[in-house]
């Protein structure tokens, strides 16, 4: 990982006029993404990762607002406006600048179309050479290990689970993007493939100096991966470090409540948790620190002061008001965490 920033995302918000009032499910997040590392995003469903994902590309639907700053910085050129962009300028953006990999292989390809049709309308919708786009699609495969040609001439239902979410991979580099976004893309998955995945993301992310967004609720298997997490909370990142720091010293109360729910195979059981409570309503969200109501250290502070980010430690920040005492207090059942090292 490097101090190169290739996106910049500053109070982004994305908001839904509802009967019941105003849902803000995106809330003034601000974060740096750093060229060529692999940032983990985490956190519980309904916590806001699939809108902060869709706002790295200005693809928050209808009728979302989405508000704020997403930078983007390419290795040559100005700098991209992502929100100002015209939906023609959008168009190209998403897919040879950043692409991404939307939840479900299953729903994503037309089938109807064979795998080789996706691979060409995408090529040829973007204005690129079939020929070289095609011998790219064939490598990409390749470098997944499927049978490029196999793949090619198959339709989406001749495909195993495992497959298409690879296929979907491959599809979304073709265009030769600095960024890849994936939301939780191996959900559907056994556990078996989604290591299998991993490893395989990591093979091409050194390979083709990929930047990844992962977006997952499964913490342990993001940290196999990434080099920072960003621990989602209420629509707003909660915690934000080092894959070592936040597994070794996580600082923020729901991190370690989220570390303690983690199934291990090597954990007592009597030594598994719960969170108590729930994530709260994206149209009556808490005063103050949106973690207290469920929160073993909450004080009137956190009752009525939202928490700025404080670092705790090597590009580790946390929005706790009693970070120490975090991490005094909430032990950690599962101790000495590896890191990943890059």
């Amino acid at each position: 990982m490097t101090d190169d920033v290739i996106l910049k995302v500053r109070d982004a918000s994305v908001t839904f006029d509802m009967e019941r009032g105003e849902s803000k499910v995106l809330n003034d997040v601000s974060v740096d993404i750093y060229r060529d590392e692999i940032l983990g995003v985490v956190g519980e469903s309904g916590s806001g990762k699939s809108m902060f994902a869709e706002a790295l590309l200005d693809a928050v639907v209808e009728p979302g607002q989405l508000t704020g700053e997403v930078t983007y910085y390419p290795r040559d050129g100005d700098p991209i406006d992502v929100l100002s962009q015209t939906p023609e300028e959008l168009r190209a953006f998403r897919w040879e600048e950043i692409s991404m990999v939307f939840q479900g292989a299953m729903s994503s390809f037309n089938p109807t179309k064979s795998i080789r049709g996706h691979f060409v309308e995408t090529i040829r919708a973007h204005g690129e050479d079939k020929q070289s786009g095609m011998e790219r699609a064939r490598e990409l495969l390749s470098d997944l290990y499927l049978n490029a040609d196999r793949v090619l001439d198959s339709y989406p239902h001749e495909l195993s689970g495992g497959m298409k979410q690879r296929t979907l991979i491959a599809l979304s580099l073709v265009l030769d993007p600095e960024v890849l976004v994936m939301d939780e893309p191996t959900a559907a998955l056994d556990l078996l493939m989604q290591r299998s995945i991993l490893r395989l993301l990591n093979e091409i992310q050194s390979k083709y100096d990929l930047t990844i967004v992962f977006i997952t609720h499964d913490l342990p298997l993001v940290a196999e991966l990434a080099d920072r997490l960003a621990v989602m909370y209420a629509f707003e990142f909660a915690e934000i470090g080092t894959t070592s720091e936040i597994l070794n010293g996580a600082a923020h109360p729901y991190t370690r409540a989220l570390l303690n729910v983690t199934p291990n195979i090597e954990a007592p059981v009597e030594e598994m948790q719960v969170i108590e409570g729930s994530s709260p309503d994206p149209v009556n969200v808490p005063a103050g620190c949106s973690y207290h109501p469920r929160c073993p250290l909450a004080t009137s502070k956190c009752q009525q002061s939202d928490p700025e980010y404080y670092d705790v430690g090597e590009d580790h920040q946390a929005r706790c008001h009693h970070w120490k005492k975090a991490r005094r207090e909430i032990e950690l059942s599962q101790r000495e965490q590896a890191g990943r090292s890059r």
